[in-house]
Parts: structure tokens; C-alpha cells; sequence
């Protein structure tokens, strides 16, 4: 398993922190789009990379903003600044030669789902899968209509305002679709198994849509 912390570039974008595992034989890549107050380092987005890094999927987790940024508030919940984010780090993996050509898919957590799904949208031939974990994909948007990615939607069964949130977002999507909920678990995913639930079901929604021969 190659384990790479580098930083990714882009022309008018500054210089972003990430943290890219490679399996050997990768088929296919999952970044990950962490909501507001986390950043690369969430401990439940790694504990789900590392079930999806099993499974022979490679994984990206970065930071979404530079420290001065993250101190403004406003940037945070700012969509389409995260989604432009998501969008150059798709770019940058497009042209890496050890991540050229494997399929894409986006991991996102709280508002950063929102940014998923956004640049998803803005990428229909690039982006095959996208994931979302206890997210607000209502904060999409007009883009929800535009989706084609499959789309998972995994909601707490005690998070009941994200849920109605994500049903809600759910009827907007136009593309192949699921809405997940975990029993016992709330908004974090805290209880003991339900964050292992989360990431047994989006290793097999990964493995499904980003992998044509299905399971290993």
C-alpha cells in the first residue's frame, strides 16, 4: 500500500494538503469531501477510507481550504468554493500518471456532501459514484437535477433533520439513487458499529458503480 502526503495544485488555486493511498492494482478512487470544521485528518472519513483501501480502491483526502481560508468562517459553508476545490483535485488526479484513468468517485461528509454532488454535477463524464454521510446534499441545490453519478445517501436514524433533509434531496436527484438509514445512529455516527455500517455500505456502493468487474 503506497501512502503519499503531497500537494495539490491548481492554475488560480492555491496549494492544498493530501493524503493519497495507493493499493496495488488500484480499480478505481475515492476523494474525500469533508464538511465544515474537519479537514484530511477526520478520523471517521480515514476509518472509512481504510475499508475502501481494502477493497483495492484508491483513496484521497484533502483539505478543501488553506488555514488562513478555514479561519474566515463564510468560506466553510461557501458550495461552490468547495465544489471548485473538489473540481481542481479531480483535475489533478486526471493527470497523475498513477491515477489517470480510474474511475472517480466522492465520499462526502455533512456540507461537504453538498460539494460533491455540485462538482459531480459539473463533471458528468468524470465523476461515477458519489457518497454522502450524514451530508446536506439540500445544499446543492439546482444541482441535484444534474447528478448522473449513482448516488448514496447514508443518514443516522437519529438525525432526523438530515434525514428529512436527505429525503427531500433525494426526490431531486435524477440519476440511479439510494437513501440508507442507519438504525441507533445519530448525526457523527458516534454509537458503537454504526460508523463500520457507513462503511461497509459505501464500499459496496463504490465497488458496484466504480468497479465493472463488481467484487475482488
Amino acid at each position: 500500500m503506497q501512502r503519499l502526503e503531497l500537494r495539490i495544485g491548481a492554475p488560480g488555486l492555491p496549494d492544498l494538503t493530501g493524503s493519497l493511498t495507493l493499493p496495488p492494482d488500484a480499480r478505481g478512487i475515492v476523494v474525500f469531501v469533508h464538511g465544515s470544521g474537519s479537514s484530511r485528518l477526520s478520523p471517521r472519513n480515514r476509518q472509512v477510507a481504510a475499508a475502501l483501501n481494502e477493497l483495492r480502491l484508491a483513496t484521497l483526502l484533502f483539505d478543501l481550504l488553506t488555514e488562513a481560508e478555514a479561519d474566515e468562517r463564510r468560506n466553510v459553508f461557501d458550495i461552490a468554493l468547495l465544489a471548485r476545490r473538489v473540481a481542481a483535485a479531480l483535475a489533478w488526479l486526471r493527470q497523475r500518471d498513477d491515477t489517470r484513468g480510474l474511475p472517480l468517485g466522492l465520499f462526502g461528509a455533512s456540507t461537504g456532501a453538498a460539494a460533491a454532488l455540485c462538482a459531480a454535477a459539473a463533471a458528468p463524464g468524470h465523476v461515477a459514484a458519489v457518497v454522502s454521510r450524514g451530508g446536506r446534499p439540500d445544499l446543492a441545490g439546482d444541482a441535484l437535477e444534474r447528478v448522473q453519478a449513482a448516488t448514496l445517501l447514508i443518514v443516522g436514524g437519529h438525525d432526523l433533520e438530515v434525514l428529512a433533509l436527505n429525503r427531500y434531496a433525494l426526490a431531486r436527484l435524477q440519476c440511479v439513487k439510494r437513501l440508507e438509514v442507519v438504525p441507533g445512529a445519530t448525526h457523527l455516527f458516534e454509537e458503537p458499529g454504526t460508523l463500520g455500517r457507513v462503511a461497509q455500505l459505501a464500499a459496496a456502493w463504490f465497488v458496484q458503480h466504480l468497479v465493472p468487474e463488481g467484487p475482488p
